[in-house]
């Protein structure tokens, strides 16, 4: 419990910080018009691809077998993002179109 509130006591402006971050993220996407919400999530998970380019490079270092196993996960999880990214973007695309 000692080690824990020393962290706290040695951190408090990064946590701070975190938590204001938390609440001013949700106070901006809470006002983000429902018809930008679709096109700005695919564009958020589409630069999600980074994450992807980084993971990769991650496992190729990897050093130990957790490291590998986390570089995998992040490969696979930032890959679905991605693709489901593109997927809704390709549903909301097809709301446009006109029926034949």
């Amino acid at each position: 419990m000692e080690n824990i509130l020393d962290f706290f006591l040695k951190n408090r402006e990064a946590i701070f910080l975190v938590i204001l971050s938390v609440f001013l993220g949700i106070e901006v996407i809470s006002h983000v018009p429902a018809i930008l919400h679709t096109p700005l999530m695919s564009g958020a998970n589409a630069i999600h691809g980074v994450v992807i380019i980084g993971a990769i490079i991650v496992m190729g270092h990897a050093a130990t077998t957790s490291s590998m196993i986390l570089g995998f996960l992040a490969v696979v999880l930032g890959t679905l993002n991605v693709v489901g990214g593109f997927v809704v973007t390709d549903r909301m695309l097809e709301m446009f179109k006109k029926k034949k």
